[in-house]
């Protein structure tokens, strides 16, 4: 299963600690992830799936491969800035949500306008999104909705 995990590009201790063992437990059940392949909770959760034997796809806004983070197995360059976050939503089954801002909030609301079930840790409250509190809870939520 492809899980999209979206978040904040900038983020503190705590969100990354939550983002990089999501991604650790997306290894783990054999899951590819995927996310807009730069910093934050992205960078994050690459690592922790990277270093639990997962794969992963960094979908960026630049034209430039080259910028994704060193966790990042398949960057896809994109040129298109911002609008790329339909294409990480898109190519996701599930999406987790880590915290995050407007940019987060788009992804969200294209996932769930995808039909694709929305786990959210201390991210947006809107309609459509499984409140969680916990790592293991989100990846949990898309494996099974």
């Amino acid at each position: 299963m492809r899980v999209s995990v979206i978040g904040g590009g900038t983020v503190g201790d705590e969100e990354t600690a939550v983002a990089r063992r999501v991604g650790e437990l997306l290894g783990e059940r054999g899951h590819t992830l995927v996310c807009g392949g730069r910093t934050g909770v992205m960078e994050a959760a690459c690592r922790g799936a990277t270093e639990a034997g997962g794969d992963t796809i960094g979908i960026l806004p630049s034209t430039d491969p080259n910028e994704a983070n060193d966790y990042v197995d398949v960057p896809i360059a994109t040129g298109i800035g911002n609008a790329r976050n339909v294409l990480v939503a898109l190519n996701g089954e599930g999406a987790i949500a880590i915290g995050g801002s407007y940019g987060t909030l788009s992804e969200i609301a294209h996932a769930l306008d995808f039909g694709r079930p929305v786990a959210g840790i201390a991210s947006h409250d809107v309609a459509g999104v499984e409140t969680v509190e916990t790592p293991d809870a989100a990846v949990e939520y898309v494996e099974t909705a």
